[in-house]
């Protein structure tokens, strides 16, 4: 796709930086292949439709959120960002791992259209909510993810998502957070401004004898900073060009990323193994009764549009040892 900005603009990015002096930390995340990777097997899955634009900007500034979230805590596994309600968009979800791989993913009922606002889509009737859930790396037997919960009619009615997960940060993790948040049919992109808490900032140079309210009247100040960056400003500047313009006044220290950190792309974790345990859950009369059907169960992954076919011989192997062999046939 044609750019303005040469090839490094077809490489997600992200960016990371304190301001010197202030308890306040930032994110910019730029979400291009990655994004573009997500919306390309959608358009190309022949068992869906692409996104009405309304749901795909929605999900796109789900997915650059997710993003922001997960560098900002720093958690070994998976951060999934949900919202779920009652409106045409049944469920919708972006979920990003500790290496920055991605994926992102909404399931429609209905018609949406391309002005549709976060409420019509997810919360008609003030049911919508939106869900953050921690699934560690390396969960233990019988171990539950941690999962958070906040309702979207607490955000003026859930009209937009980045309120919503300022709200949602300031409940469940007691952190200040300005979140703006953008995406078109190219990029997915966000900038995050967190207050810093003052125990164990040890890179912060203030005297922590001050007063607490002037603290926060430098989160404020940085705040309201950030809320002015405008959409189109996220999605057609650079990330230096963004910071620059918003903060010239301030000293930033921007991080540089070791040689192990990845920047963000698209993966997905599906496999033969976890499709065939879901066939094991379905129960062999069910299995059954799709195979004399249709000769064969066919699940295709909604997340990559991967395809798995298992014929009446993968079928009884599940059944008979688990899912451990690989599926007749798999297609993307």
């Amino acid at each position: 796709m044609p750019s303005a900005f040469g090839l490094d603009s077809f490489v997600s990015e992200l960016n990371q930086f304190i301001f010197e002096g202030l308890p306040v930390r930032g994110a910019l995340v730029r979400l291009t292949d990655s994004w573009q990777e997500i919306l390309r097997r959608r358009s190309s899955n022949p068992f869906s439709t692409p996104y009405p634009i309304a749901v795909q900007n929605m999900l796109g500034q789900m997915t650059a959120a997710a993003v922001l979230m997960q560098v900002n805590i720093k958690f070994n596994g998976a951060l999934i960002l949900q919202i779920f309600g009652d409106g045409p968009v049944k469920l919708a979800v972006a979920e990003v791992q500790a290496d920055l791989s991605l994926r992102a993913t909404a399931t429609m009922l209905g018609e949406v259209d391309r002005d549709a606002s976060l409420a019509q889509m997810v919360n008609q009737n003030g049911q919508g909510r939106c869900a953050i859930t921690l699934d560690p790396k390396d969960r233990l037997s019988g171990q539950q993810p941690y999962q958070g919960v906040v309702p979207l009619l607490d955000q003026g009615g859930g009209q937009h998502l980045g309120p919503m997960l300022q709200h949602y940060m300031r409940q469940s993790e007691q952190l200040e957070t300005c979140l703006v948040l953008a995406a078109n049919d190219t990029m997915a992109a966000g900038l995050l401004i967190q207050r810093l808490p003052l125990q164990g900032a040890g890179n912060i140079a203030l005297d922590y004898s001050s007063q607490d309210e002037e603290l926060a009247e430098h989160y404020l100040r940085i705040a309201t900073l950030a809320s002015s960056l405008k959409s189109e400003e996220l999605l057609t500047l650079d990330a230096e060009t963004v910071l620059r313009r918003l903060f010239w006044e301030e000293k930033i220290v921007r991080f540089t990323p070791d040689a192990s950190q990845q920047a963000p792309r698209f993966a997905c974790s599906c496999s033969r193994e976890r499709v065939g345990k879901m066939i094991l859950g379905l129960g062999l009369q069910e299995a059954q009764e799709i195979l004399a059907e249709r000769g064969e169960i066919e699940v295709a992954c909604e997340f990559c549009g991967l395809q798995y076919r298992f014929d009446s011989v993968d079928t009884a192997y599940i059944f008979k040892a688990g899912p451990s062999q690989p599926a007749s046939k798999v297609t993307q």
